[in-house]
């Protein structure tokens, strides 16, 4: 499996954000976005996921198969995109059952982020490192192997930020593909790396997950 991008443009409200990127990402393999705020990290990340439409330039898919490029991701955005009165829990069961591909439980899932004891609290009562990882979890309860991370370690302490990247470095191992926006440094040895500056100063639209 493999996501070439060619001479690649973003327009958002009118407004040119980036053109002519280029990257090709290969099975375990990840891609660290940086730039300043405006640059057009989390809408690159829209494009990838089928939220924006190219101003410009492709991106496929290639692999074996007739699938699309969504139909292979999972996304956790600067949002976490989870209900706050529905429990960790159950935010997990829905994505589960949206998205398809079953693979662990719910509880499962929540175990490898390490807050299992928290699956039947509403989403609303937790912290904001919390919330993260509770996110981060839904990557584990459907089974698609690229991953689209908007500040994945956002709002974790230390031994939380160090748990995400393991987890990374183990999907990649298993022949995932991770392309991730951050200002803070991972911990992905051999990352490919790509800078966006954008054209003029501006901040950048939130993009919901």
């Amino acid at each position: 499996m493999r996501i070439v991008v060619d001479n690649l443009a973003c327009r958002r409200s009118g407004r040119l954000l980036f053109s002519g990127l280029c990257f090709t990402l290969a099975a375990g393999q990840a891609l660290v976005i940086t730039g300043r705020n405006g640059a057009g990290k989390s809408s690159l990340l829209a494009l990838l996921g089928g939220a924006l439409k190219p101003a410009g330039g492709t991106l496929q898919l290639m692999e074996a198969g007739e699938r699309t490029l969504p139909e292979v991701i999972n996304a956790v955005g600067h949002r976490e995109g989870l209900k706050a009165m529905l429990t960790a829990e159950e935010n997990l069961a829905f994505a589960r059952d949206v998205l398809g591909h079953p693979a662990l439980t719910p509880v499962e899932a929540l175990e490898k982020l390490d807050v299992a004891h928290l699956a039947r609290l509403p989403v609303a009562y937790l912290s904001a490192g919390q919330r993260r990882r509770v996110a981060l979890a839904r990557l584990f309860v459907t089974s698609r192997p690229v991953w689209l991370l908007d500040e994945p370690t956002s709002a974790l302490d230390t031994p939380s930020q160090a748990l995400v990247n393991g987890l990374m470095r183990e999907h990649l191992a298993n022949g995932g593909l991770i392309v991730a926006a951050t200002h803070l440094p991972l911990a992905l040895d051999g990352a490919l790396t790509l800078r966006i500056e954008p054209p003029q100063e501006a901040e950048d639209a939130e993009v919901m997950w």
